[in-house]
C-alpha cells in the first residue's frame, strides 16, 4: 500500500478541539498496490470529522448496518463518534484521499453547505486531490500560518463540493461531468480559437444538446462563457500592462482589435482606452 500521512499531533492522533472555528487535524492518500486488504475498523468512531474522497476504483464501507459500494467520485463523511467499518480490496484498486477536522464550526459549515448525509457523489474532481495534497504538504512542513491556511484550503473543498450538489439537483451525472470537462477546456483554451460545433463533436455530444445543458448549469452559453473569460482576462491586462489596446487583443483571443474594442464596450460600458484610464 502507498501512502502518503500528515498529522498535526502524534499519528492518527484523535484531536478534538472547539476553542477554534475550524481546525484540520491530519489529511492523507491511500493507494492498494499489494495487500490483500487494507481494513479500518472503528465500531465507536472518532471524536472529530472525517470526510474520505474515492478517487479511483471502489471501496466497501458498512454504512447503518448494511454493506455500501462506494466507486470512483464519491466522497463519504462520517461525525463524531460514528461508527466506522470500511475496506479497501487489492482487486478493486482503490485511490482514496481523506480529511479529518474539527472545531466549533464544523458542523455548521457542513449544514450550511447541505451535506447531511453519509455518501455523496461530486464526480471526477482535480479540486478534491490537488487542495487535499496541499494540504498533507503544509502540515507536514508546519510552515507559519500553516493551520489557518490549511483551514481555508478545506473551506474551500466544501464549498466546491456544495456547488457540485446544488447545481447537480435533477441533473444527469454524466451531464454535469460533462459540462465540468467542458469549462475546464474553455479555462485553459480561451485564448485559441475554440470552435463550439467541433468541441461537441470531438465529445460525442450533440451541439443543441451540449449548448443546452451548459446554459442551464452555468447560466450562460459556451460562447458567452468564452466571451466572458476573455474580457475578464483583458481587464487584467489592461490594468496591469502597459499592452497595447491590439497585442492585448490577441493575447485573450481575439484577432481582430476592433472587434474586441466593440465588444469590450458592449460588456463594460466603456471602450479599452477608457477602461486603463479609468483604473
Amino acid at each position: 500500500m502507498y501512502t502518503n500521512y500528515a498529522y498535526i499531533g502524534e499519528n492518527d492522533e484523535d484531536i478534538v478541539d472547539i476553542t477554534k472555528p475550524l481546525v484540520v487535524t491530519a489529511a492523507g492518500y491511500n493507494r492498494v498496490v499489494k495487500r490483500r486488504v487494507i481494513a479500518t475498523e472503528r465500531p465507536n468512531g472518532r471524536g472529530d470529522f472525517q470526510i474520505i474522497y474515492i478517487a479511483s476504483g471502489k471501496a466497501h464501507f458498512f454504512l447503518d448496518g448494511e454493506e455500501q459500494i462506494v466507486s470512483r467520485g464519491n466522497i463519504v463523511l462520517f461525525r463524531p463518534w460514528e461508527r466506522q467499518m470500511y475496506y479497501y480490496y487489492l482487486e478493486d484498486r482503490v485511490e482514496s484521499y481523506w480529511i479529518h477536522f474539527t472545531g466549533y464550526e464544523a458542523e455548521k459549515l457542513l449544514d450550511t453547505a447541505d451535506l447531511n448525509k453519509n455518501v455523496f457523489f461530486i464526480g471526477d474532481s482535480s479540486d478534491f486531490p490537488s487542495k487535499c495534497n496541499r494540504i498533507i504538504r503544509e502540515i507536514q512542513t508546519k510552515r507559519t500560518n500553516y493551520e489557518e491556511l490549511t483551514s481555508i484550503l478545506f473551506r474551500e473543498i466544501i464549498l466546491v463540493i456544495s456547488r457540485y450538489l446544488r447545481e447537480g439537483r435533477g441533473v444527469n451525472r454524466d451531464t454535469l461531468n460533462e459540462v465540468e470537462r467542458a469549462i475546464n477546456y474553455f479555462s485553459e483554451n480561451y485564448t485559441e480559437d475554440i470552435n463550439i460545433e467541433q468541441y461537441a463533436k470531438m465529445r460525442h455530444m450533440s451541439v443543441s444538446w451540449f449548448i443546452r445543458n451548459f446554459k442551464s448549469i452555468t447560466k450562460l452559453s459556451p460562447l458567452q462563457y468564452i466571451i466572458t473569460l476573455r474580457i475578464t482576462n483583458a481587464k487584467a491586462l489592461l490594468i496591469n500592462t502597459d499592452y497595447p489596446i491590439s497585442k492585448i487583443s490577441d493575447a485573450v483571443g481575439f484577432d481582430n482589435a476592433l472587434y474586441f474594442s466593440r465588444l469590450f464596450h458592449k460588456h463594460t460600458g466603456m471602450s479599452p482606452t477608457k477602461f486603463r484610464k479609468r483604473n
